[in-house]
């Protein structure tokens, strides 16, 4: 095991393992949390707890079928089939609150997905902004107060050790070279 995933292991032990970040953690002379303090619910009702991909990094991207980014289900799917087997993880966060443009159900989701070719996991349909937001998108707003999404198809990247590495907006493509750069660097040894 490389040296990176043990200490994001071990950092990872003293994460609670809830959906969001409790208070005790943000309390002076404790720890802060990291991503793997969150979990996302898939379609199947299924937890998937960011913790199980300690080690790795981890693009996140708040997605919407009818978007016209949605182009970009392509290059993620392209980005995730090259770096998948050197620990890349993508999931993609469904969301209707810009433009509404993420109105089915799962089931609708599911079948845009298909049609876009996408083999990485989404999550059921969330907020990721404003007070209903999910935790892990009120945490990363919180970490990166200037950098959260005023649209579909933004970026948040993990890094390995759980710490938000990066975050780029919805212009930015899958095959962006800051992009790569950026998920090149975290699975870097």
């Amino acid at each position: 095991m490389h040296r990176r995933q043990t200490l994001a292991l071990l950092a990872a032990a003293f994460v609670p393992p809830a959906f969001g970040a409790s208070r005790a953690a943000e309390a002076p002379g404790m720890s802060r949390a990291t991503a793997y303090a969150f979990a996302f619910t898939m379609p199947s009702g299924e937890s998937l707890r960011l913790v199980g991909h300690a080690g790795k990094p981890i693009l996140i991207v708040n997605t919407a079928s009818l978007c016209g980014y949605a182009r970009q289900f392509g290059g993620l799917e392209a980005l995730w089939t090259h770096y998948r087997d050197r620990g890349l993880v993508i999931i993609g966060v469904p969301s209707n609150d810009f433009g509404a443009q993420e109105p089915g159900g799962a089931a609708e989701i599911a079948a845009a997905a298909q049609e876009h070719g996408v083999t990485f996991p989404l999550t059921t349909k969330v907020a990721v902004k404003g007070p209903d937001a999910h935790p892990f998108y009120r945490w990363a707003a919180g970490e990166r107060p200037g950098a959260a999404p005023r649209w579909n198809f933004h970026k948040y990247l993990v890094g390995r050790d759980g710490r938000l590495a990066a975050a780029f907006p919805s212009a930015t493509e899958p095959d962006d070279p800051q992009l790569v750069a950026a998920i090149e660097r975290e699975l870097a040894d």
